[in-house]
C-alpha cells in the first residue's frame, strides 16, 4: 500500500455513512422528477446526460487505480459495460411517467420490488433456485401491493394505472441489474456506471425529442435537472456503489429501504401527498416482504 493511499480501515469506517447518505440522496429523485419542467422522457435523458461529466471524471480516476483488464478498451468491451444502460434508460422513462400518474410514495415503494423481479427472472432464465423463504417474501409483498393500491390511492386520477406502470418499471430495472451483474464480473464499477449512463442517454434521447417540453425554461428547472444528475445519479449511486463493497448484503438492503420513506416524507411536505391508513399499512407490508425475500 502506498503512503498516499488511505488505509483500508479508514475507508471501511466511511461505508455505512456513505450508504446512508447515498440512500437519502437517491430518495430525493422522485421529488426532483416532479419539480422538473421537462417531460418524463426528457427528464430521464438530462438525468443521465448531465451525469456523464462527473461519471467520466470518476472513471478516469478509477482507471489509474484498478487493473488494466478492468478497464474496457475494445468496442466489444465497451458494448458489454454499456449494455445495462439500455434497461436503465427505459426504466427511467417508465418510472418518471409513473411519478406523474400516482403518488410519490406508491411509485417509490413499487419500484423497490426490483430485487423480487430480478430473482424471478434469474429463476426463469438461468434456472437459479428459489427457496421457500423467498416465496414467502413474494407472497407478503403481493399482499402489501394489494393494500397499497386499494382504497383512495387507487381511485381516480389514473393512480391505479400509475401503480401498474411503476411495477413495470421495477421489472425493467431487474433486467438492468442482471446485465449489470454480468458486466461487473470483469470490469470496474466506474467503467460500468459511465458506459451505462452513456447508452441510457442514447436510448432516451429519441423519446425525449417527441415531448413538447424537452428542456427547462427557467434556472430553477435546470437546477432540478442538475441536482438529479449530479446529486442522485452520480453522487448518490456512487456512494451506494462504494459502500456495498464493505458492508453485508443484509445491512445494505435494509438501509436502502430508507428511500421510499424519504420520498414519502418529502412529498407529504412539498406536495401535500398525505398517506391513507391503507397506504401506510401496505407500504410497511411491502417493505417487510422485500426484507424477507432478500433474506431468501
Amino acid at each position: 500500500m502506498s503512503d498516499s493511499e488511505p488505509p483500508r480501515w479508514t475507508l471501511r469506517s466511511f461505508a455505512f455513512p456513505a450508504l446512508l447518505l447515498g440512500g437519502v440522496s437517491v430518495g430525493c429523485a422522485p421529488i426532483l422528477v416532479r419539480l422538473s419542467e421537462a417531460g418524463p422522457a426528457a427528464t430521464a435523458f438530462w438525468r443521465v446526460a448531465l451525469a456523464l461529466a462527473p461519471l467520466a471524471l470518476i472513471a478516469a480516476y478509477a482507471a489509474g487505480r484498478t487493473s488494466a483488464s478492468a478497464t474496457p478498451k475494445t468496442i466489444v468491451e465497451w458494448l458489454t459495460v454499456s449494455a445495462p444502460g439500455a434497461f436503465l434508460g427505459f426504466e427511467l422513462v417508465v418510472w418518471h411517467i409513473s411519478l406523474h400518474m400516482t403518488s410519490v410514495a406508491n411509485a417509490t415503494l413499487l419500484v423497490n420490488l426490483t430485487p423480487i423481479f430480478a430473482a424471478l427472472f434469474g429463476w426463469a432464465i438461468f434456472g437459479r433456485p428459489v427457496g421457500r423463504v423467498f416465496a414467502a417474501g413474494v407472497a407478503i409483498s403481493v399482499a402489501g401491493v394489494a393494500l397499497l393500491t386499494a382504497g383512495r390511492s387507487a381511485a381516480g386520477g389514473g393512480r391505479l394505472s400509475g401503480d401498474a406502470i411503476a411495477l413495470s418499471a421495477a421489472a425493467i430495472y431487474a433486467g438492468y441489474f442482471l446485465a449489470l451483474g454480468y458486466a461487473r464480473r470483469r470490469f470496474s464499477t466506474a467503467s460500468v456506471m459511465f458506459g451505462s449512463a452513456a447508452l441510457a442517454a442514447v436510448v432516451t434521447l429519441p423519446l425525449a425529442l417527441t415531448e413538447r417540453a424537452f428542456a427547462p425554461d427557467s434556472v430553477s428547472g435546470w437546477a432540478a435537472l442538475i441536482a438529479l444528475a449530479w446529486i442522485v445519479q452520480a453522487c448518490g449511486q456512487g456512494l451506494v456503489t462504494f459502500a456495498i463493497a464493505w458492508l453485508s448484503p443484509t445491512l445494505s438492503s435494509l438501509t436502502m429501504l430508507i428511500q421510499p420513506f424519504v420520498a414519502g416524507a418529502l412529498a407529504w411536505a412539498l406536495f401535500g401527498e398525505s398517506l391513507t391508513a391503507a397506504q401506510i399499512a401496505g407500504g410497511l407490508v411491502v417493505v417487510a416482504g422485500i426484507m424477507v425475500a432478500r433474506r431468501g
